[in-house]
């Protein structure tokens, strides 16, 4: 298989699970860490950790170390993949499940993720 053949069965591979491509559909909000994803999808960190490796070893998002966190985003200037979330996001552009988890993005922090974090401890 050529290296663009690859790349295309990679990036439908990688889109193919809802978890996946929510994930991506929020990156496009703006960059986040795991425990605000965890607060929208409500999964276990473990299998937010597993898609985002999947999606970050697929060349779709980096992550960056900022303090405490690691925060992860979409890999800028793949013209294809830019074209083909573009598309998704505009198809979905009314789906319930998206609007809520921009809704969510929108309104929550590092911050607040962490002191949720702290009281699920203590609790």
């Amino acid at each position: 298989m050529n290296k663009e053949m690859k790349q295309c069965v990679d990036i439908f591979k990688a889109l193919s699970d809802k978890n996946r491509m929510r994930i991506l559909l929020m990156l496009r909000v703006r960059p986040l860490c795991v425990c605000e994803i965890s607060e929208v999808l409500n999964i276990a960190f473990s299998t937010i950790s597993a898609h985002l490796k999947l999606l970050r070893n697929t060349g779709l998002i980096e992550d960056e170390k900022d303090g405490r966190w690691v925060i992860y985003r979409l890999v800028e200037g793949d013209e294809f993949f830019d074209d083909i979330l573009g598309s998704v996001e505009e198809k979905l552009h009314g789906d319930k499940q998206v609007l809520n988890d921009r809704k969510v993005v929108s309104e929550i922090t590092r911050e607040i993720c962490a002191l949720k974090l702290k009281e699920k401890q203590y609790n």
